[in-house]
């Protein structure tokens, strides 16, 4: 029902509008003759009315009807295909990714109206999210007759994408990957044969046809992930017109059933049971080394979908924190401390439930910013004529991009937990929906690498990247931040937390710089997730920060009898609260790793399992 989703658009605005200098952006040659800052509030608006009037209502088909297999086939529930189509009819589909399109949204503005679509149906959204992934991939690695024969109808949303890279046996060990391709007599095409599997929407009866992009090793290549292609690997074989032609042997085996997003299949695929599955290279071939170009095109794609997979987490925890907030506000529950004998009260106002929307707002607000920020600086790297700055926006979002995913999928999941705490014993039932969005919520910390994955990108990449510069000017900026604002009377308790912070940070880096030093290298992977967490805290810390700075000067300006006013006051809040409860925990975080503890390490295994 669309009665069974809250959203607004009040923070998107504020963050587009007030907090980012969205200038630097619709100034460049690329937006100048397209949008302005005017056009914000309707875009938005627009894409919030989508949400609610045709998204939402299908999101209880998804999760009751169900993506169904039978026969090799795939349905969806018929309302969540009009829904599908009615969002590229709308302009928020995936051409909004090409650069031939002068009608495409900065992304900035486009995730923020992405992510109302994504909370309003979360099981809906990667079937065109992920098409957006693989038509960015075509056209920044394909040639001209790849471009020319899949884009149009892939930008247009005829035709969807699906990234093909896991397999049954490999999972995220992609140096052991199976799936082999094999030269033809046709320059540029391959036989494909392999099992891919948790390969989302790679069948499904919604387009006439689907596009795989499957991660596969030229026979003879070299082995691990140095031999692997990527190949454009269409369901339907294209006909001399360009149309979905003759069956291309690419088989669905199962759906799996899971216990969310169950409106988006997770399919299990052969390609080439009949040694008749054809793909195109995407790119080179391999060289003489047997060197290919895969692993670097698919982790471009993977590196953007891990991008939107925190967005869709963040999405998923504030459509859960608006119901919450809003039960809340209605449900006549217990008499106050202060007041036992005085009238029963909404639960809004008893204490615990404000820190636990406290605790849901402060982290939403923190992980939306640093979202839609990341989403700036890949305009300004697209679109910038400032080449420095390009280049300087290109290295904080590649820095950024495990935070994002793991630290805000963790969290998200954390906070539809407290949500649904605050519904009671109705949170654990299907009355509500705050059931549902826990279970499809909790995929996130697994999609495109589990977050232990990106703990370790970050600690053993990001923070060593050119010798560690990057990591380290990065953490500069923030104690410049700091610098720069810590004597403002009206937060200087939160500046000097977040110095504190950061200062123990830096602690934790010098102590596994030690355990390295001692040889300890399985310190990192016992300490990563901590870390990890510890840097999005950081992260967030700053931004909330930053964003409070500017609401109370707004604050100052209206004063308490203005409309806004609450906003504003929100915003402040939410930046006090998580600089007193959440940052403070990077102290213990840093006295846990240098204390050292190896017992989960020296335990025999055989402990686990008695």
């Amino acid at each position: 029902m669309a009665s069974n989703y809250i959203y607004s658009t009040r923070d998107h605005l504020f963050l587009l509008k007030e907090w980012l200098d969205l200038s630097k952006v619709l100034n460049t040659e690329r937006f100048k003759d397209t949008y302005s800052i005017d056009d914000i509030d309707a875009i938005l608006n627009n894409a919030l009315r989508i949400a609610q009037e045709v998204i939402a209502p299908t999101n209880k088909d998804g999760d009751k009807i169900q993506a169904q297999f039978e026969n090799g086939k795939v349905r969806i529930p018929e309302s969540m295909k009009k829904a599908y189509h009615f969002i590229q009819s709308s302009g928020l589909g995936p051409s909004n990714k090409n650069r031939n399109d002068e009608s495409a949204l900065p992304l900035c503005i486009l995730g923020c109206a992405w992510e109302y679509l994504a909370a309003a149906n979360p099981a809906l959204a990667p079937y065109f999210v992920l098409s957006a992934g693989a038509c960015n991939l075509i056209q920044t690695f394909g040639d001209d007759k790849l471009k020319n024969l899949f884009l149009p109808k892939m930008f247009s949303g005829q035709w969807t994408g699906t990234m093909a890279v896991t397999e049954p046996g490999g999972s995220s060990d992609l140096g052991d990957l199976l799936t082999k391709a094999y030269p033809t007599d046709e320059p540029g095409v391959y036989k494909i044969k392999g099992t891919k599997c948790f390969i989302t929407g790679a069948e499904q009866d919604i387009t006439e046809n689907i596009v795989h992009l499957v991660l596969a090793r030229v026979e003879g290549a070299a082995p691990g992930l140095k031999g692997l292609s990527v190949f454009v690997v269409p369901k339907y074989w294209l006909d001399e017109k360009g149309e979905a032609g003759e069956f291309n042997d690419i088989n669905c085996i199962s759906i799996e059933d899971k216990m969310g997003m169950k409106g988006s299949a997770t399919c299990l695929i052969n390609f080439g049971e009949d040694n008749n599955c054809r793909g195109y290279i995407l790119g080179d071939p391999p060289d003489e080394n047997g060197a290919g170009q895969g692993t670097y095109q698919m982790f471009k794609m993977m590196n953007e979908e891990r991008l939107n997979t925190g967005h869709g987490a963040v999405a998923a925890a504030a459509a859960a924190y608006y119901h919450a907030a809003n039960y809340a506000s209605q449900r006549i529950q217990g008499r106050l401390l202060s007041d036992l004998r005085g009238p029963r009260v909404p639960i809004i106002r008893h204490e615990d439930i404000r820190r636990n929307l406290m605790f849901q707002k402060s982290h939403i607000e923190g992980l939306r910013a640093v979202i839609v920020y990341n989403l700036y600086l890949l305009d300004l790297a697209e679109w910038s004529d400032d080449k420095e700055l390009a280049a300087q926006a290109r290295d904080i979002v590649d820095l950024s991009t495990p935070i994002i995913k793991a630290y805000a999928s963790d969290m998200a999941f954390q906070c539809i937990n407290e949500a649904l705490q605050i519904f009671g014993g109705y949170g654990y039932t299907e009355d509500y929906p705050i059931s549902q969005m826990l279970r499809d919520s909790r995929i996130f910390c697994i999609w495109e690498g589990t977050n232990y994955l990106q703990s370790l990108d970050l600690v053993a990449r990001k923070w060593t990247k050119r010798k560690g510069t990057v990591f380290a000017g990065w953490l500069q900026s923030i104690q410049d931040f700091i610098d720069k604002n810590k004597d403002n009377p009206d937060f200087a308790q939160e500046f000097a937390l977040l110095q504190k912070g950061l200062d123990n940070y830096r602690q934790i880096q010098a102590a596994i710089v030690g355990y390295l030093g001692q040889g300890k290298i399985g310190m990192i992977g016992l300490y990563a997730t901590r870390i990890l967490h510890s840097t999005g805290k950081i992260y967030c810390g700053k931004v909330l920060l930053d964003m409070a700075l500017v609401a109370q000067k707004k604050i100052k300006e209206l004063g308490p009898d203005h409309y806004d006013y609450p906003f504003y006051q929100g915003k402040v809040a939410s930046a006090r609260f998580y600089l007193q409860n959440i940052v403070p925990e990077i102290d213990t975080t840093l006295e846990i790793i240098k204390a050292g503890d190896t017992s989960a390490l020296d335990v025999e295994e055989k402990a686990f399992l008695v």
